[in-house]
């Protein structure tokens, strides 16, 4: 098959993105469909999707294009990306996943997963690509096409795999009060189902499927979780928890109303997993905390570019037991290697039920480090942008292994276009919360500057 290098990249680093009806036409997504079901050559590909408006639409054309060639899809319905993956893992049979994740409601994507609920390695995703640029799709006769059956006990089968791997009898016997913002998303029944079974009281919010996001935006920010942190400094509650749309990553608020950053869970997580011997793997853009406790533990800390399809696949690689990302999304591998938000959720009260301490005491034990998070539109290509921050940066050491990772006095900025938007993220990091802030915000105003006129830096 000729290869198609020279066409554009479809696949980011979460899967295809784009607006339904724009650059995620229902005609594109039944070729990739058929793109898809050409590459799988199976039986049968599972598939579900988030909460979003259009999700019906771009998964009954994924699906149309997948039956076209002659295999079985199998509706697991609305569930969280991590639940379809967990399916996936245990039948082991590949699977698609129609969801944007945290982006605004006016976008869309589609997820391949593996037979081994490993979201796609990028070489089978340019075999897809490949198929789709050159319409070599596998073509049958009408009497073999694929048609299409459902299967109910997705959820259930999730929740129990997330149970299995935590003292259900410890937690239980806490009695933990707890308030969930599911966010209008995928996790709007699987995590307070979960939280019920785990014995917690709770106070649902936003537990109701909305594709418009019209109660709060998906990305759960500080900032769009005013009412959850609202409640949480009341007082009376144990933990807060929130999702993102398709609920792969989980973020928390201690019982003080105090936001947790996701890098802390990580830590707390990896703090309280790992022993001598073992791996850790995070990207580049994680906190130094992490290197903090790997080096006391005698633990080695692998860093990878950012995604968790690479954060999955090279602790695979390295049989590493814990990873993940700052942003809440942690990957327990033996659970399954990808993020899970659920998991994550789990595996925190699982923490404060068998060490009985509050969250707020056990963030205390993680290593002080503080993460400044912006972002900058981008109008200029990397590559143009790339040997001017240089010149103004005059910092010698310098880690290129995703985007530019800027060690600085007290600190380090990291800058890297986003895999997921057309965007620029900004990351700064110290042990001083002020510099944080100034070392992220000079760089955002650097790029700022830079995209707005020719510069002669």
């Amino acid at each position: 098959m000729p290869t198609t290098s020279d066409k554009p990249q479809l696949f980011g680093t979460n899967g295809i993105r784009g607006i339904p009806n724009k650059d995620l036409s229902t005609e594109f997504s039944m070729e990739i469909g058929k793109a898809i079901g050409t590459h799988f050559g199976v039986p049968e590909i599972v598939m579900g999707r988030d909460t979003r408006d259009t999700g019906q639409m771009i998964f009954n054309a994924v699906s149309s294009g997948i039956m076209s060639t002659g295999i079985t899809v199998v509706d697991l319905g609305i569930l969280p990306t991590p639940a379809v993956q967990y399916y996936c893992k245990v039948k082991s049979v590949p699977g698609v996943v129609i969801t944007a994740s945290h982006n605004p409601p006016q976008f869309n994507g589609i997820k391949c997963i593996a037979a081994d609920g490993t979201e796609l390695e990028r070489k089978s995703e340019e075999e897809i690509e490949n198929i789709y640029y050159n319409k070599s799709y596998h073509q049958i006769g009408w009497e073999n096409a694929g048609t299409m059956i459902s299967d109910q006990n997705a959820a259930s089968l999730y929740v129990h795999g997330v149970m299995s791997h935590v003292d259900v009898a410890a937690i239980k016997a806490k009695k933990f009060r707890v308030i969930v913002d599911t966010g209008n998303g995928a996790a709007f029944s699987t995590t307070p189902t979960l939280l019920r079974k785990l014995g917690c009281s709770m106070v649902t919010l936003n537990a109701f499927p909305d594709g418009m996001f019209t109660s709060r935006t998906s990305e759960p920010k500080p900032e769009n979780l005013k009412d959850l942190i609202s409640l949480m400094s009341k007082g009376g509650f144990d933990l807060g928890i929130a999702h993102d749309g398709d609920a792969d990553r989980a973020v928390f608020i201690d019982e003080k109303g105090n936001f947790i950053d996701g890098d802390i869970t990580l830590s707390l997580v990896v703090k309280s997993t790992i022993k001598k011997g073992d791996r850790v793997v995070t990207p580049v853009s994680s906190s130094d905390a992490i290197n903090d406790l790997c080096k006391e533990a005698g633990v080695e800390l692998i860093r990878t570019k950012v995604g968790a399809p690479i954060v999955s696949r090279t602790m695979i690689e390295n049989q590493a037991k814990i990873g993940g990302e700052e942003n809440g999304g942690i990957v327990f591998g033996p659970h399954q290697y990808c993020r899970d938000g659920a998991m994550t959720v789990a595996l925190i009260l699982n923490l404060m039920a068998t060490h009985k301490k509050k969250i707020s005491d056990l963030v205390k034990t993680v290593p002080e480090y503080h993460i400044f998070k912006t972002s900058v539109e981008r109008h200029k290509d990397w590559k143009t942008l790339e040997p001017q921050i240089l010149k103004y940066s005059e910092s010698t050491l310098i880690d290129r292994l995703d985007g530019l990772k800027i060690y600085l006095e007290n600190g380090w900025v990291l800058l890297r276009p986003s895999g997921t938007e057309p965007i620029i993220r900004v990351y700064g990091e110290s042990k001083i919360k002020k510099r944080a802030e100034e070392l992220a915000l000079e760089y955002h105003a650097l790029i700022s500057g830079l995209q707005e006129e020719p510069s002669s830096l």
